[in-house]
């Protein structure tokens, strides 16, 4: 998300911070740029000149322009703005008696009914929550079958299925299962359609009067651009929204719909969508998706992500492992490809590190992406036990049948083997730190498991390191 924006805007920084004093001349050139770039990335064009007016008045001021650091102080300016332009991160509102009424709208293949199961899913594992999902579409076929198929992988409860209730009927048992079964929350996921209907609005807002949601989220694909917008602000004029789900955010390279949305609409961004994954779900944090936006990665968002998926259990092993001396193996090496599988692979993290945008280039060349994870695995999946124990035994023949196993080459089994022995010597270092040296570190050697020619890697020239 935000990739072409984050990559033209930070051409544009450049050259503002090489400059020793900055005009007022500079920071106009500079403006008409970003408001280029800001159309380019598919934001609405009232929002675009209500940013670049602000901006420009903030930016020309005295204390600006002859500051000992003119363009550091302008990209403060734009990031500050780009925070107030999101609003405040809000998470979703349980303040009220339970059951907590939700209700799901939005346009048909927006992601509504995934993204019921997704939030469910959260309010059930992070926040204690005991969660009924009730699909109210009656139109589109097997919607309620598909409801309940997620119900059933996430471990949620769903409204059973009364053939021939409609829309309202159902929300209304629902709230009344709700109450008598001691639910905390209700979702009632809506029907939609491939536009916006009076009909559709009639029916929502019916629901809605019937159930009084304390939440009424919108979910929107983010790939649909300024569509988005106005289906937003439709459904805000007639039927009252909350709050807003932004779906395929990963799938997004312009982001304008995320940067428009709050602004219009005057309704915050609650949650992110960031893959077809039932847990792939994100909260709006606008300060970290402004340093997102201007290459400044998003460190916080790092760390929660390793805090929630890094087993443990797995690194106490391997840290009380190395700690007695008995070595780095590759079935380690493997533990650790899935922990960053996990994590969400090399594309979930790269969007997360500071300064990537500016190595693009280099991230294209070096070919980045999680098939590489998957085929690193494999061919360690194609050793023997006692290969993987002591890899020193692997020599010119069995590195042939490992690539023929793992239907790869023996260059990629030579660049793995290359790979696993960056991460021993790194490991034996690491072994001075003891046992709490180890856990701090949570993925040890992370940047070892970078593919070659990897940005700060040997050759790479002083890119990130974790």
């Amino acid at each position: 998300m935000f990739e072409g924006l984050t990559g033209r805007l930070g051409d544009i920084f450049d050259k503002l911070r090489r400059r020793g004093a900055l005009t007022e001349e500079d920071v106009s050139a500079a403006l008409r740029e970003v408001r280029v770039a800001m159309l380019e990335a598919d934001v609405a064009l009232p929002v675009v000149k209500d940013f670049v007016t602000q901006v420009r008045e903030r930016a020309v001021g005295k204390e600006v322009l002859r500051s000992v650091t003119p363009g550091q102080q302008v990209i403060k300016i734009v990031h500050d703005h780009l925070v107030e332009m999101l609003g405040e991160g809000q998470d979703i509102n349980l303040n009220a008696a339970p059951p907590v009424p939700i209700l799901m709208v939005g346009l048909q293949g927006s992601g509504k009914t995934t993204s019921t199961a997704k939030i469910a899913l959260r309010l059930k594992t992070r926040d204690r929550k005991k969660v009924l999902m009730a699909s109210l579409d009656v139109r589109r076929p097997a919607a309620q079958e598909q409801l309940k198929v997620l119900g059933e992988q996430t471990g949620v409860a769903t409204l059973p299925i009364v053939p021939g209730q409609d829309p309202v009927a159902i929300a209304r048992r629902a709230m009344d299962t709700g109450r008598r079964e001691g639910y905390d929350v209700v979702m009632l996921d809506t029907a939609g359609r491939l536009s916006i209907d009076e009909e559709l609005m009639a029916e929502v807002a019916a629901v809605r009067d019937a159930t009084k949601p304390v939440e009424t989220l919108l979910v929107a694909d983010a790939m649909t651009g300024q569509d988005a917008v106005t289906v937003a602000t439709n459904f805000n004029d007639k039927v009252g929204i909350t709050g807003i789900m932004l779906t395929r955010v990963d799938g997004d390279a312009r982001g304008g719909a995320a940067l428009s949305m709050r602004q219009i609409t005057g309704k915050p961004i609650k949650l992110l969508g960031v893959g077809e994954k039932i847990d792939a779900l994100e909260s709006f944090h606008p300060d970290r998706i402004a340093g997102r936006i201007l290459g400044m990665g998003d460190v916080v968002s790092l760390v929660e992500k390793a805090v929630e998926t890094i087993d443990k259990d797995e690194a106490e092993k391997l840290a009380r492992k190395i700690e007695k001396g008995q070595g780095f193996d590759l079935d380690d090496m493997a533990s650790q490809f899935r922990q960053l599988r996990k994590m969400g692979g090399m594309s979930g993290l790269m969007g997360l590190l500071p300064g990537v945008g500016k190595i693009k280039a280099q991230l294209k060349d070096a070919k980045i992406d999680d098939g590489i994870l998957k085929r690193q695995e494999a061919i360690i999946s194609s050793m023997t036990k006692k290969e993987r124990k002591n890899p020193d035994l692997i020599k010119a023949s069995r590195r042939k049948r490992i690539a023929a196993g793992s239907g790869t080459t023996v260059q990629d089994v030579n660049k793995l083997l290359k790979q696993f022995d960056d991460m021993r010597s790194m490991m034996k270092k690491v072994q001075k730190l003891g046992k709490q040296g180890m856990l701090r570190g949570g993925m040890p050697g992370l940047q070892n498991l970078l593919p070659p020619g990897f940005p700060g890697k040997g050759g790479g020239g002083g890119g990130w390191r974790p």
